[in-house]
């Protein structure tokens, strides 16, 4: 059976530190690929069970029980810590804590060493007693300390990009500091095996040396922590931060911005728009509301500011920002639409027909950039409140760099890009073909030994709808047991040594050399000073890594794509043909005038179903059972087959509008047309009030010079 890549594995967690590797590469035979319920369980009942032991060796008194019992009570809390740290939350839910464990470890020892020692013995351990709580006490006190120094380095505001010399900012202090379960484990462990020793061998030197060592380094952790808390070694406060913060504005003058707000998987959706957005005329900036986020967005030269308050916020009323672009919905969006001096436009992150390509909510903002006249005729007919007026086509600029259709495949294997959507929030069966028919796709491609399938599900899978999640998995093995029947050559040495020195290359540009201690003041220190040219050299280097990559993926492979890297379009440039749901992915996938297709999980007749999606109108519509998948393979290898060449060129045309001008020329265009709407808007503003309060006019009301906009 052929293995593959074991670099790609590696090559995962080091770009951009995305939890997930960009490749689930099937497990050689024999290998469990996830732990089961009774190895789960296992730890649990072994630590529950050695502290049973460990009370009765106590009570009895049984040394060698004692001793074991201890030994094994450790030696769990070891595996639980590093490998099932979700059952040390539970632990915790249940008011049965590190602390709590520790502390009934070494009182059993105590109660042990009070049985065990002769009565004349026992004030001989009255001073170990007192040394424990002493140490106790201290452990207390340095998780104080610790939340104290979290506080002094929890910032109002986050930057990237941004010189923050003048905050004081420095390196986190150690990890062990921070976590109470981990300090009270390592600072603990000697006491612990003082006491076992003296329950051994009836000698109290032992567990008097122990205790030593956790007071001192009890001590010298307490002491760390009290020097960060000295006014020479705290950051800058809160006050200091916001003025830092306003000056830079004044200095700076944004006029135009991304605004995001999300949760951790959404990260993509702003960071599609990062390269349009760097190639604006004017002064961008990145607008953050989750902390986590500074560190999602991917590589770029923009200045990138987190203002998690809403009162922070607000102090983007008083500058210069004209513009803010949102790529998405979210709760917090309302906060920054509050702002007036601001105009507002919705870009989304992609257009389908679904509802949520026309929600409710667009009418919220001052303008709907769309990129063709399709989306335009979707809001006219959904009736949600966006006047026409106020929508304008833009067209789609990341899709300028998809290659176009070059022809039928070459090679030996036609290579399919099954790519379906999430499950959504309304429970509609047609939002995705993962549960009905994604395995009878799936089974038909893999039956076709020309077939090359590349299987990149959306990264919200699963997470509304179980079946989704329990069909994505059975998905996901079928292409492994597909791999173990399939071989063919390997990658020669070159490919796999070049993607080697991509990686190397991508991952000194991508990945900051944050120690693993590191908190969010230390990664902002790290990313403070700005370095003009870096996301165009991020750029160069992860096209090349693409490149390597796919040279380095063996030929006759199927693949399940699950990373950041390689991105959807590289996919797309790959790929054959698509195979998709109803999403924005089929409407980008135009882009490059290849052969699509769409599952109809909706229930709807054919007709019904294309009159109901304008953007299935070019494709090949399979049904749940998959049986047009041959027939579409043969469409895509013999173009002379393929009726729709026509048809997706002119939907193309309607969905992502004209070739001419370039997509990121009309982007530029609509930037500068709202830009100047909202100085009109300022001065308009500032003469009103000038006139209804004369004298009492704030200067931050007075329009700032034209100079300070673009156009």
């Amino acid at each position: 059976m052929p293995v593959p890549l074991p670099h790609l594995r590696l090559t995962a967690r080091t770009l951009l530190r995305q939890p997930a590797p960009p490749f689930d590469v099937p497990a050689p035979a024999g290998r469990v690929r996830r732990r089961p319920v009774t190895a789960r369980v296992l730890v649990p009942a072994v630590l529950t069970a050695a502290f049973v032991a460990q009370a009765v060796a106590a009570l009895l008194p049984q040394v060698p029980l004692l001793l074991a019992a201890t030994t094994g009570s450790l030696a769990a809390e070891g595996v639980l810590y590093r490998w099932q740290r979700r059952m040390v939350s539970l632990f915790a839910k249940s008011h049965a804590d590190i602390t709590v464990r520790h502390v009934l470890r070494d009182l059993l020892l105590v109660v042990g060493l009070l049985r065990v020692g002769e009565q004349d013995r026992e004030t001989a351990y009255v001073p170990l007693v007192a040394a424990l709580l002493v140490f106790y006490a201290l452990h207390c006190a340095i998780q104080a300390v610790s939340v104290l120094v979290r506080r002094t380095r929890t910032l109002p505001v986050l930057t990237r990009n941004i010189d923050a010399s003048a905050l004081r900012l420095s390196p986190a202090p150690p990890v062990l500091l921070r976590r109470p379960g981990h300090r009270l484990l390592v600072f603990g462990l000697p006491a612990t095996a003082g006491l076992l020793a003296t329950a051994a061998d009836d000698a109290p030197a032992y567990g008097a040396a122990g205790l030593a060592l956790s007071l001192g380094a009890a001590l010298a952790g307490l002491g760390a922590l009290l020097l960060r808390l000295l006014p020479g070694r705290r950051p800058a406060d809160e006050q200091e931060v916001l003025d830092w913060f306003d000056a830079w504005l004044e200095t700076y003058r944004p006029t135009v911005g991304l605004y995001f707000s999300g949760g951790a998987s959404s990260a993509y959706q702003a960071n599609m728009w990062l390269e349009p957005l760097a190639k604006l005329d004017g002064r961008p900036v990145i607008v953050l509301r989750e902390r986590f986020m500074v560190q999602r967005i991917a590589a770029t030269d923009i200045p990138v500011v987190c203002l998690p308050k809403v009162s922070t916020l607000m102090r983007l009323e008083r500058s210069s920002l004209q513009v803010l672009i949102h790529p998405s919905n979210s709760g917090k969006t309302s906060q920054v639409l509050r702002i007036p001096t601001i105009k507002h436009t919705f870009v989304n992150h992609g257009e389908s027909d679904k509802l949520s390509s026309c929600n409710p909510y667009a009418k919220a903002y001052d303008e709907v950039w769309v990129a063709g006249p399709a989306a335009r005729e979707r809001y006219a007919l959904a009736e949600v409140g966006v006047e026409d007026k106020d929508v304008v086509e833009i067209g789609r600029p990341q899709l300028d760099a998809v290659r176009p259709y070059a022809g039928p495949p070459t090679g030996a294997y036609t290579t399919v890009l099954y790519a379906p959507t999430w499950e959504g929030w309304d429970g509609n069966p047609g939002n995705t073909s993962v549960i009905a028919a994604g395995e009878n796709l799936v089974r038909a491609l893999l039956a076709d030994p020309g077939v090359r399938l590349l299987y990149k599900p959306h990264p919200l899978t699963g997470t509304v709808d179980q079946r989704a999640g329990a069909a994505d998995r059975r998905i996901r093995e079928l292409i492994r047991a597909a791999n173990r029947e399939r071989t063919g050559p390997r990658p020669d040495a070159p490919a796999v040594a070049g993607l080697a020195r991509r990686t190397a290359e991508l991952d000194g540009l991508t990945t900051a050399a944050f120690r693993t201690a590191a908190d969010q003041a230390e990664r902002m220190l790290l990313q403070s000073a700005p370095r003009p040219g870096r996301a165009e050299a991020v750029a160069r280097a992860t096209a090349a890594w693409e490149e390597a990559c796919w040279a380095a993926l063996p030929e006759w492979e199927h693949q399940v794509v699950t990373g950041a890297r390689p991105a959807l379009y590289t996919c797309f440039d790959t790929a054959d043909l698509l195979v998709s749901d109803v999403s924005s992915v089929i409407s980008d996938f135009l882009a490059s005038g290849k052969p699509y297709a769409v599952a109809n999980t909706s229930g709807l007749a054919e007709d019904a179903f294309l009159r109901a999606f304008p953007t299935v109108a070019a494709a090949t519509v399979l049904t749940p059972d998959a049986s047009g998948v041959p027939e579409l393979l043969e469409r895509v290898r013999h173009p002379e087959k393929d009726e729709l060449a026509g048809v997706r060129a002119g939907l193309k045309r309607r969905l992502l509008g004209p070739a001419e001008p370039a997509s990121q020329q009309r982007f530029d265009e609509a930037v500068r047309a709202l830009c100047a709407a909202a100085r009109e808007h300022r001065a308009r503003m500032a003469e009103r009030l000038a006139a209804e309060i004369p004298g009492q006019r704030h200067r931050t009301d007075t329009p700032r010079r034209p100079a300070d906009f673009p156009g």
